[in-house]
């Protein structure tokens, strides 16, 4: 007891409250109780809101689509927000090579920073990034710098890497008013670059805040890693706006690069980033009118194409036995983008990018021909770099029996849309928590065990006293210890239904073909036939992004 006592010594009473605790280590909550009136209070407050969202939605769905190729009529908005300039090091941390202290030119200085904030990763060991790294650096620096600093060995970020570290942990530690503090700063930024006003409706901006400047990363091992993300300026980006709208105006000193009035593409500003010559985006919220019109678009083409599916399968097997070698081929690559969920590839120039490739850019060290394995007899091996496919999948046999509990039928769909999932490769490492997670809920489900067993026992009990007695005391007792068991089971099949379903999605990626390859009318659907509450499928944000979904359709949707 004196040995917690001591350890809550210096907390505030507030966070004193949780911890205090009572021999033998059991928690004892101090925390004040709700009454009934308060959570109906709760409640309705939450339903008083929903309602008042759902009144200020803006019903684009229901609206006459304008002529093609028009996406809207009035666009107004502020603009990107930059990030701050760079902030020089204090005097008494020093960038040393060879052992001796060098005061860099702030460019120099800046770069050297960003080095340093990576140094506890593993990119900082790898040759090719430290070489891209130390030849954009150099291109930083003065004629004397780059005279003096020759070698990255004999560079010691030490001191610029500690106070990083430090940085990072204030911002951890940061008191509970500090945090409000810098939550409303933000929530003003918030509010005055992260919205625009789209056909008189004001929409939310996905990312307003240009990305500061850095080293570039990139995927797997890709040929740029280590290269400067250099600082995009005012002058680099092209705004896209009304005519009739006030155009954003620039930071002080600064001008665009152009202003556009472009009601044909979706993009509020761009620009392009220094590494790979891509352009960049500024884009609306996924929620928005804009984004949803384009799922709800890409949704119904495939709708369209599925009755073509059939017709392009039989047509490639006839293909294959083409006598024309490119007739062949081809079918070949449709076989493999069908059954195996690829994407087509492109060609790419060498060095560029990563060595990621698809079904038309295979090559022959990416394939093994096996006259058997594991059993099997002609068998083709894959092994390739792949990327991020963009398919559109349809979700089919999401069928779970009425008489299932909740659990069980989201088990059911959860298992129909891994299905999808593995077929288009879409893996996750383990979390870095899940065998304790799952250690957890099996004590949570040994300890329901035990409750169902007592249980069970005092309701045999009780039936045994009861037996022969007309005492309605002894019958409702009686009554009271079965709705005790069932509850027991109930709560124990949830947990274990639970249990299966964490262990077999703890490699699968289940939210990335939710969010953008199955068609939400078809959850949609399977809820209201299914009599689950939409909120066991969606989160709020995904909600909100398929609004116009949930509000077209009924249980009877066929996709």
């Amino acid at each position: 007891m004196q040995t917690v006592f001591t350890k809550c010594a210096a907390m505030t009473p507030f966070s004193l409250s949780k911890v205090i605790k009572e021999e033998g280590g059991h928690s004892v909550s101090t925390k004040k109780k709700k009454t009934k009136e308060e959570i109906e209070a709760a409640r309705a407050l939450k339903i008083k809101k929903k309602e008042e969202e759902e009144k200020q939605r803006w019903r684009w769905w229901e609206e006459e689509k304008y002529e093609d190729g028009i996406k809207w009529k009035f666009l107004e908005h502020k603009g990107p927000y930059f990030p701050p300039e760079y902030q020089p090091l204090p005097d008494d941390v020093k960038f040393y090579y060879n052992g001796k202290p060098v005061k860099l030119s702030l460019p120099a200085e800046e770069v050297a920073l960003f080095f340093a904030q990576m140094m506890d990763h593993e990119y900082t060991t790898k040759e090719v990034f430290r070489n891209n790294f130390f030849r954009d650096w150099r291109k930083e620096m003065t004629l004397e710098e780059r005279q003096l600093i020759m070698d990255l060995n004999k560079c010691d970020f030490g001191e610029l890497n500690a106070m990083h570290k430090q940085k990072v942990e204030a911002r951890k530690n940061l008191s509970k008013e500090e945090k409000l503090v810098n939550k409303e700063a933000n929530q003003k930024i918030v509010d005055e670059y992260g919205y625009c006003v789209l056909d008189h409706h004001r929409e939310r901006i996905g990312n307003f805040k240009i990305e500061p400047p850095g080293l570039f990363r990139g995927r797997g091992d890709h040929p740029k890693q280590g290269m400067l993300k250099k600082r995009i300026q005012p002058e680099d980006v092209i705004i896209n706006c009304s005519k009739d709208s006030r155009i954003p105006e620039p930071p002080a000193g600064h001008r665009w690069k152009e202003v556009r009035h472009d009601n044909t593409v979706t993009w509020l500003a761009s620009w392009t980033e220094n590494v790979q010559g891509s352009c960049k985006y500024v884009m609306l919220n996924a929620n928005s009118k804009l984004k949803g019109e384009k799922d709800w678009e890409k949704y119904e083409v495939a709708r369209k194409l599925k009755t073509c599916v059939d017709a392009i399968r039989a047509q490639y097997q006839e293909d294959l036995k083409s006598k024309q070698m490119g007739t062949r081929q081809r079918a070949v690559a449709l076989y493999f983008i069908d059954k195996l969920a690829l994407r087509a590839g492109n060609e790419k120039e060498e060095g560029e990018t990563a060595d990621t490739v698809g079904c038309c850019s295979l090559r022959v060290e990416h394939i093994t021909l096996h006259d058997t394995l594991d059993e099997q007899k002609c068998v083709v091996e894959f092994d390739f770099l792949g990327k991020d496919c963009i398919l559109i999948v349809i979700l089919r046999n999401v069928t779970a029996a009425m008489k299932d509990n909740v659990a069980e039928k989201l088990l059911s769909y959860n298992r129909a849309n891994r299905a999808v999932a593995i077929l288009c490769n879409h893996q996750r490492a383990p979390p870095k928590a899940f065998e304790q997670s799952m250690a957890n809920l099996q004590a949570k489900i040994d300890s329901r065990k035990e409750q169902l067993d007592l249980a069970k026992k005092e309701l045999k009990q009780a039936k045994k006293e009861a037996k022969g007695s007309s005492d309605n005391k002894l019958l409702i007792v009686v009554e009271k210890k079965k709705k005790a068991v069932q509850r027991c089971e109930e709560q124990l099949l949830k947990m274990e239904v639970q249990a299966t379903d964490r262990e077999e999605n703890k490699q699968i990626a289940l939210s990335t073909s939710k969010l953008n390859y199955l068609d939400p009318r078809i959850s949609v659907a399977w809820c209201k036939n299914m009599e689950v509450q939409l909120d066991k499928i969606y989160n709020k944000t995904l909600r909100d992004k398929f609004a116009w979904a949930i509000d077209m359709t009924e249980h009877d949707f066929v996709f």
